[in-house]
């Protein structure tokens, strides 16, 4: 009786030992990926896989074509800055409700037709403004239906 006491008190240890090693490997992190390399480093296959979506958005969209190589044309020229700040713009744009895309959409074009010295003024007075000063402005400057997005 006393060895199979034993037995069980030895297996319950190991299975507890098991099973707190487990949980240990499986809250280590996993390991950092290799870093990328530069892109004249890039194999054919990663090229094509970061390609892939613009070729896609390029070819079903004839009309926009314009407008995307002015916007490559225009992120060429950005300086790193600038750059992280259009990637947190894109970021917040895209977590937004419906309703907040429209009022932000408005406001930047809005924005987009002032000359740098209104832009900035009205960049000051937008941050004294409350939610319903701010709405109230956008109705009153809401973008024609015609204008193209940005």
């Amino acid at each position: 009786m006393k060895t199979r006491t034993l037995r069980c008190s030895l297996l319950s240890l190991l299975g507890l030992s098991l099973l707190w090693t487990g949980q240990a490997l499986a809250q280590q992190a996993a390991p950092a990926p290799a870093p990328l390399p530069e892109w004249e480093k890039l194999t054919p296959q990663q090229r094509e896989t970061l390609i892939a979506p613009l070729r896609d958005r390029w070819n079903g969209d004839p009309q926009g074509r314009s407008r995307m190589m002015e916007h490559g044309r225009r992120w060429q020229q950005m300086t790193p800055e600038q750059r992280a700040q259009a990637r947190r713009g894109m970021h917040r744009f895209e977590h937004m409700n419906p309703e907040q895309r429209d009022r932000a959409r408005a406001l930047f074009l809005r924005m987009r037709e002032m000359p740098p010295e209104q832009r900035e003024k009205l960049r000051e007075d937008w941050k004294k403004m409350t939610p319903e000063q701010r709405r109230a402005w956008l109705e009153q400057h809401r973008p024609k239906e015609d204008s193209p997005r940005p």
